[in-house]
This record gives structure tokens, C-alpha cells and sequence, in this order.
């Protein structure tokens, strides 16, 4: 990557979060009084002084920690820390310096990367308070006071941060990049596919459900192209959205849906179709996005010749309101079919984007109606004028005609279908928009 990296670490709960917030000038990271909250790596884009860098929050460290969760997110923060240029340490100054303190900051000394040591919650205006002057013992040179709450000292500190950043590169083109948002309801392993696809620990991978609270996003590149890989907290239905930390990663898968070109809508093969799957898949069917349907966890089903067929037919069923959706068997344990799901991502990336010329579309509806006449209703016959397309992603055509009401829902669907096969536009929701025209010409 273009950008240099600036890892924010620290112990829980001193305010790594907020201060992320505060320099990226977005609510990226979920911000609570519990600790713990941000478990995996987020990244946001920050830029100071005409200084563009990635900012990467991190979960709280823990070296002493046996806890699973805790040191999985030690390990996030160490991956952080080994790409970063420049880490800022956040400690709290209200406790003091802790024993977890002294650890990190050892640690930190260790990997050779630049620090600049940030003392939090300073939120009185003035001279430092007496215990701000503890923070030198750390070893990390000369401390920045910082209210991330209020957003004092930002400045002083971002001019630290870039005085130790490498000199800018060239930015990368981000136009042939594929967005791919993994949505699914939790535990159906979307965090175990981001991270075989990235063939690193991408993201924190537990069998305790809801362990993914972020969206986090991971860039690869192989031979398929480049896709960046946001991986999602699991969607629960609003109704047992219990509390503020599940409302806010509800909010953030939605926003990942957004952000998306593709949504790979993940199921689980050993539980099979659920109604939250189809609440899930109806998020990125409604929001136009590119489709595919991975069914992960085929390698733990017991199996015969006949098992993928017939569990396809019943998914179909069970999908049809997204029946342009091609679906796929794959296992992010063992990687099977992976290749494949790629296939897939670009193809309905490609049709999610598709852009048809207003002649081309007349000459198909044409065809169309020459062969399935238009319906007819007490005498009246509905007559299309012409057809344009209107936007992409999804494809969305305008369809002039003499009386909307003529225009059933069977015929539309026809219509759609000829484009579709005409085109090949899997894995895309195509959307029609009936305009009648005013004019008395019959």
C-alpha cells in the first residue's frame, strides 16, 4: 500500500477508540465503557498538514493475558505494530502508569518502530498536572498530553506522528479494486474466509458467537485481481439487537453492505436456511448490490452424490427472490471452491456495473415484444415506446409507456429476463422504473 500505516495500541479501555474517531473525523470504531469493545484491526484514512496515512485502531493489549479473546487480540495489535511506520501508544492519565503499560511500551521498544506516547484524558486546559511527568519513565520520549474526548493536543500529536512517517509515494489506483462486504448471520465463519483468503490472521476467528464486533477490511491481490475484503460483525434481526455495542455492529455491517460491490452472503451447510439468512441477503438484495451465495462448511456435511443437488434446489426455493444469486458450495476451513468464489465476485461485479447502450436495449425489446405480445386489458394494449437505461449498480432501466397499470408484474419480469439472458447479468439485481409519457399519441 501507497499510504504509510499508524497503529494505535495500548491497554483497554484508555481511549484508543474515541481518539481514532477524532483524527479520522468518522465514527469507524464502535466506542463503549466496556473494555474490549474493538477487538479486531479497523482501518480509516487520515490526512494532517497534507500528510496522508492509514490509521489503524487496534484492541486493547494484554501481554499477561491466558483469556482466548484477549490474547487473539494481542496478536491483532502485534500484526498492526509489525506493518506499522509509526505507532502511537495511548495511556490513561487518570490511572497512572500500570504494570500492562510498562509491558506494551517494552514491547514496543522491541519492534524498533517509531512511538510517539500520548497521555489521554488530559481534559483540563493549562500546564501539564504533576502526574503527567510519570509518563517519561516509560522510556519513549517525551510525552503529548491529549483530551481525544475534546479533541485537545490532536494537533501536537499529529504533527509528532508525521515528522516520523516516510516520505509520500504515489498514490495506487483504486479503480479496479473489488469491494466485497462478507455478510451473514453469526458464527457462519465469515471470519474464518477473510482470513484464508488473506493467508493471514485477518481477523479474530472464535468459536464464541458475535466475536467479530468491527468491520474490519483486508486488501488482496492474486490471480483473479485485487478485492478488498470487509469483514463484517454478524446481522442480527433488529429484535434481538439487546444492546448498544450489537445496535452499532448492526449499523456497521449495514454501512459495509454500502460500501460494498459485492456482498458474499455466507450460510451455514450444517444448520441450512434460516429466516435471519434471508433478512440478511434481503439487506444487500434492497441496497442493489452484486450477489453471491457461499454455503460454508461443506467439508463437516455428510454427503452423497445427490446431497449438493438437492440442497441447491431447496436454496433456490428458499432464495427466489434473488434468483439471479449463483450459489456455491465452499469450505473456508480446507479453501475448496475458493477459486471459484472469486469467479464469481468478479463476474457479479462486472454486472453489477454493466452499462448498455439505449439502441442495443431497443433493439432487444423489439425482439422482446415481437415475441410475447404486450398484455392486453378490456380492448386497451400496452405499447412500451422505448427503454433506457438509466444508472448502474444495480442496472436500472426506464421503460416510457402509454398506461402503467397495463404493465403487469409477469410481463416486467420477462422483460428483465431478456436482458439478463442477453447480457449475462448474473449476480445482480436489475431494477425496472415505469415512466408513462403524456402524450396522446395511441
Amino acid at each position: 500500500m501507497s499510504k504509510p500505516i499508524v497503529a494505535i495500541v495500548g491497554r483497554p479501555n484508555v481511549g484508543k477508540s474515541t481518539l481514532f474517531n477524532k483524527i479520522v473525523g468518522k465514527r469507524l470504531s464502535i466506542v463503549d465503557d466496556t473494555p474490549g469493545v474493538t477487538r479486531d484491526r479497523i482501518f480509516g484514512d487520515a490526512e494532517w498538514c497534507g500528510r496522508h496515512f492509514s490509521l489503524v485502531d487496534t484492541g486493547g493489549i494484554e501481554p499477561a493475558s491466558k483469556d482466548i479473546i484477549l490474547s487473539q487480540m494481542r496478536e491483532q495489535a502485534q500484526i498492526a505494530i509489525d506493518s506499522a511506520a509509526a505507532i502511537i501508544l495511548v495511556t490513561d492519565i487518570r490511572s497512572g502508569i500500570t504494570a500492562t503499560d510498562s509491558d506494551v511500551a517494552a514491547m514496543l521498544l522491541k519492534s524498533g518502530v517509531p512511538v510517539v506516547l500520548c497521555v489521554n484524558k488530559c481534559d483540563s486546559l493549562g500546564d501539564p498536572p504533576a502526574e503527567f511527568y510519570e509518563f517519561y519513565n516509560l522510556g519513549l520520549g517525551d510525552p503529548v498530553m491529549v483530551s481525544s474526548v475534546h479533541g485537545h493536543g490532536t494537533g501536537d500529536l499529529l504533527d509528532r506522528v508525521c515528522e516520523l512517517l516516510p516520505e509520500d509515494t504515489e498514490e495506487e489506483e483504486e479503480g479496479d479494486i473489488i469491494k466485497v462486504a462478507v455478510i451473514g448471520k453469526p458464527n457462519v465463519g465469515k471470519s474464518s474466509l477473510v482470513n484464508k483468503v488473506a493467508g493471514e490472521n485477518r481477523c479474530i476467528v472464535s468459536d464464541i458467537a458475535g466475536t467479530t464486533r468491527d468491520a474490519v477490511d483486508t486488501t488482496i491481490e492474486n490471480e483473479h485481481g485485487t478485492f478488498t475484503f470487509i469483514d463484517t460483525a454478524g446481522l442480527r434481526r433488529k429484535s434481538k439487537v439487546e444492546d448498544a455495542i450489537e445496535h452499532y455492529s448492526n449499523l456497521r455491517a449495514e454501512m459495509a453492505v454500502d460500501r460494498a460491490d459485492v456482498c458474499v452472503i455466507l450460510i451455514d451447510a450444517q444448520v441450512g436456511f434460516t429466516e435471519q439468512d434471508s433478512k440478511v441477503a434481503g439487506i444487500a438484495h434492497e441496497a442493489g448490490k452484486g450477489c453471491v451465495i457461499c454455503v460454508n462448511k461443506w467439508d463437516a456435511v455428510e454427503k452423497d452424490d445427490k446431497t449438493m443437488q438437492e440442497m441447491k434446489e431447496k436454496l433456490e426455493s428458499d432464495f427466489s427472490f434473488m434468483s439471479y444469486a449463483p450459489i456455491l458450495f465452499i469450505s473456508a476451513k480446507t479453501g475448496q471452491r475458493l477459486d471459484r468464489m472469486f469467479e464469481l465476485i468478479k463476474l457479479a461485479a462486472a454486472s453489477n456495473a454493466m452499462r448498455v447502450t439505449t439502441g442495443t436495449l431497443n433493439d432487444i425489446l423489439a425482439q422482446a415484444t415481437a415475441r410475447v405480445q404486450p398484455p392486453t386489458d378490456k380492448g386497451r394494449r400496452l405499447k412500451i415506446y422505448y427503454m433506457t437505461q438509466a444508472s448502474t449498480r444495480p442496472p436500472t432501466f426506464v421503460c416510457f409507456v402509454n398506461d402503467h397499470e397495463l404493465f403487469h408484474y409477469s410481463y416486467q419480469r420477462y422483460l428483465i429476463n431478456r436482458i439478463r439472458d442477453t447480457f449475462g447479468l448474473e449476480g445482480t439485481p436489475v431494477r425496472l422504473i415505469i415512466r408513462e409519457r403524456t402524450d396522446n399519441k395511441e
